[in-house]
């Protein structure tokens, strides 16, 4: 299903059920999956690598070359994975030499607008609101919720099943689990709701609270919260999550809340 207005490179590997609508160019070294979707007006350049059924709306622009004066041409893909959704104008670029890709997991939503930039590893089940914006080298866990107008410093990490709340400019690094809001960007309580409607049960919350409380209610010094968690926490799977995310952070993690005007989170 390619409609004769659109340009195909003759060397692009197209799933034969793969619908393709007019005025879309698809560049030579592209690979699209069974089932995919591509509206009007959509570029898909080198290096693109679409997994199945996907749907990528009109104006999209995916795997173009780096915004970045280091990129010197070097062979570098954008990956899609299956069952994600691009809606309108958003912007995917392809790797430099840093990671050789950029990376969108499965069952993603990126919403109209949206920008990600090279180099970023984005996990599964993301939604990516209008306008939300990642510059390069980001890493995000699975399961993360930017809300609109969202924007990423570049080399910051997101962890899985994070909330970001619309407008906040990420400066620093999420830890999973949490929602983060406010300017500068803060700890404004667990992502509890989200955590609920993907089956973790009452004591998984309560132990993501708890610990987190440590960390960044009890205003403590950071090494002490987190020699304290690791000595009167059991170990688990969550609790070892959050340790490693905070103590492998680059950037430093976001700070908390002021508790005189959020003592109730």
């Amino acid at each position: 299903m390619i409609q004769p207005l659109s340009y195909i490179h003759p060397e692009a590997k197209i799933a034969q059920n793969v619908v393709v609508e007019p005025f879309t160019t698809i560049y030579k070294d592209v690979e699209i999956g069974e089932g995919t979707w591509i509206g009007s007006n959509v570029t898909i350049m080198n290096g693109a690598r679409i997994g199945k059924n996907c749907r990528i709306f009109p104006g999209a622009v995916i795997s173009g070359e780096p915004q970045d004066l280091k990129f010197e041409g070097e062979v570098t893909t954008a990956e899609i994975g299956d069952n994600t959704t691009i809606r309108e104008c958003v912007t995917i670029n392809r790797g430099t030499k840093d990671r050789y890709k950029t990376v969108i997991g499965k069952n993603c939503l990126i919403q109209a607008y949206s920008h990600i930039a090279h180099d970023c590893f984005v996990g599964d089940n993301c939604i990516f609101s209008n306008s939300s914006t990642l510059a390069g080298h980001i890493t995000v866990g699975d399961y993360v919720v930017l809300a609109g107008m969202v924007a990423v410093h570049q080399f910051c990490q997101i962890g899985s099943h994070a909330f970001v709340t619309g407008g906040t400019l990420v400066r620093k690094d999420v830890p999973p689990f949490i929602k983060a809001a406010r300017e500068p960007i803060s700890y404004a309580g667990i992502n509890s709701v989200g955590l609920r409607r993907r089956g973790f049960t009452a004591e998984q919350i309560t132990e993501i609270q708890d610990i987190y409380r440590v960390l960044f209610v009890q205003n403590r010094n950071l090494t002490k919260a987190l020699d304290l968690i690791e000595a009167e926490f059991a170990p688990t799977e969550l609790r070892d999550e959050i340790l490693s995310f905070v103590r492998n952070s680059n950037r430093g993690v976001i700070k908390g809340f002021n508790q005189g005007r959020n003592s109730s989170l």
